[in-house]
């Protein structure tokens, strides 16, 4: 008989920022039980994924175990924990638990993908739950939206505390404070694993408080005279009451500008949040009132294309900014959306709007643990072993050396795919999962090493070139042929079609077969392209059989 054995095994955000998804198992190697913890999105980048929405992990692995799949348990509502749910349910078909605010916007989301059948069951505020071996008991945390939990999952090898996403705010302005009390008291008890939230590991010090942003933000919006448009994460609801308040001090008019304001409002009222949110006007409204009267809340501080404030910024909202009104980016720039960031403060200036952000004024706190947080929870969890999840493998591996500097017995740096088997002093990688990405491609799932990413990068590049030939029964051209060139410039033209032409001159059917003659026209076309131009276009050659 196998013994049993406890393992983790990320399937995402293990080397990344977002897209979490993590899986726990436990039993014998051949037969597991297993739950999921978050299950969550990337968002595509037009640069490197064009025509990519979201990024979902490749769950191939678990989806060939669905009977023994037990649930999904998320640890909060953001996209990146959650957003993935209504795309991979079906490969899982388990029960999903979540605390009252996150399953609120789950349901959101399945009644979209018409998944309403999903199981989705609410759990209190420091719920427990038993899921065959695995004991999970929902801890409060602090951070940037409402009910984060850390995951206390017991097991009979031992304890593991799985924070999410998190932060210790002193003066938390919504929701429950951090239990650190019940931190302590896991800590006390023994805990075997500490899979913790790697974001901030560079920073030094802590994050900040809401409370601090909450005061500045309302005199900066005090000193300004004309409209004021305040873009920030919509699930940030304590930014978004502060925002409120800010403007209700000084005589100002809420209008919501983009659809997941309006939707993570309506959620955070329907469970107990936001209560003494002011009404809103719309755009309509806010066009009569003078300009000093009225504050936009925006979507769009990470430059989404299709959010409000990008579109404002483009002309195309009805939302009218210029001369005299202001812009604050109460938000930080995650990795890589830096281009498109800074492209949106430049159209704004275009516009002879003022931008401020947090490199100016004091207008936003991260919601995840800098160095001195993370710290303070390794003293209260005192784990025997540290894997740092949710992070870049810089991030990774800079809170694995803060673990190691305190005497934690042992640290872990694993990445999608690494099965680990966690055990009291001899924690080990065991297995590589195969894993990768999955695509959302309009509506369409689609593997990620199908190349279609790579082939959009390249007709972006140097356009495409398709000839098309016609052939009678014998192999002999019987027809001048097609040639259609996009994205190439004109002077390329004549130089394709000379090399095109030249090649069916020297056609023999006798000699050549049809293949042949395919390869020989497509390096030709290609070869007078790159030789008149400098670049190699997409190049296709079809043959046509009369």
């Amino acid at each position: 008989m196998h013994k049993d054995e406890l393992v983790l095994l990320p399937l995402g955000g293990a080397g990344e920022i977002g897209m979490n998804f993590n899986a726990y198992g436990f039993g014998p190697p051949d037969d597991k039980k297993w739950i999921v913890v978050d299950c969550g999105v990337l968002f595509g980048r037009e640069a490197s994924n064009p025509g990519v929405d979201l990024i979902v992990p490749d769950i191939g692995f678990l989806a060939e175990r669905r009977e023994d799949v037990l649930a999904i348990v998320a640890t909060h509502a953001h996209e990146d924990h959650i957003g993935a749910i209504p795309l991979l349910w079906p490969m899982l078909k388990c029960p999903v638990y979540a605390t009252p605010f996150t399953a609120r916007l789950i349901a959101g989301k399945l009644e979209e993908a018409g998944l309403e059948r999903v199981r989705l069951n609410v759990v209190p505020l420091g719920g427990k739950l038993q899921l065959g071996p695995f004991g999970v008991e929902f801890v409060s945390l602090t951070h940037s939206i409402p009910e984060p939990n850390a995951l206390a999952i017991s097991t009979p090898l031992g304890t593991v505390v799985h924070t999410g996403d998190w932060k210790i705010d002193r003066e938390p302005l919504l929701g429950k404070a951090m239990d650190a009390n019940r931190l302590r008291a896991l800590g006390d008890e023994g805990v075997l694993a500490l899979v913790c939230d790697s974001t901030n590991a560079l920073i030094e010090g802590e994050s900040g408080s809401e409370a601090k942003v909450r005061e500045a933000l309302t005199v900066l919006i005090g000193t300004l005279k004309g409209r004021v448009a305040v873009t920030a994460f919509a699930s940030n609801i304590t930014r978004l009451d502060t925002v409120a308040k800010a403007a209700r001090a000084h005589k100002r008019e809420i209008v919501l500008a983009g659809r997941a304001m309006h939707k993570l409002v309506e959620a955070a009222r329907d469970t107990g949040y936001l209560m003494d949110f002011p009404r809103t006007i719309d755009e309509e409204g806010a066009e009569a009132l003078p300009p000093h009267r009225v504050l936009y809340l925006c979507t769009g501080s990470q430059g989404e294309p299709r959010a409000a404030l990008p579109r404002i910024a483009a002309g195309e909202h009805p939302v009218k900014l210029g001369p005299g009104d202001t812009v604050i980016f109460s938000s930080r720039i995650i990795p890589g959306n830096e281009l498109a960031i800074f492209e949106l403060h430049n159209k704004l200036a275009g516009l002879g709007v003022e931008v401020l952000s947090a490199e100016d004024h004091f207008v936003h706190v991260s919601g995840h643990p800098a160095r001195g947080e993370l710290a303070e929870m390794y003293r209260w969890i005192r784990p025997k072993i540290a894997v740092p999840v949710h992070g870049e493998l810089r991030h990774l591996h800079a809170h694995a050396r803060l673990a190691k500097s305190l005497q934690v017995p042992q640290t872990v740096v694993v990445e999608n795919g690494h099965m680990l088997r966690l055990a009291p002093g001899k924690a080990q990688i065991i297995d590589e999962t195969p894993s990768g990405r999955i695509h959302l491609d309009g509506d369409v799932l689609v593997a990620e090493g199908l190349g279609l990413a790579r082939m959009r990068r390249s007709l972006s590049y140097a356009g495409m070139i398709v000839v098309t030939i016609v052939l009678d029964d014998k192999g002999r051209v019987v027809a001048d042929p097609a040639i259609i060139m996009e994205g190439i410039p004109e002077p390329v033209h004549t130089a394709v079609q000379e090399a095109v032409e030249g090649v069916l001159r020297h056609y023999n059917p006798k000699r050549d077969d049809e293949a042949g003659l395919r390869e020989t026209v497509r390096r030709a076309a290609r070869g007078a392209a790159e030789d008149a131009w400098g670049k190699k276009p997409v190049t296709r050659v079809e043959v046509v059989l009369v």
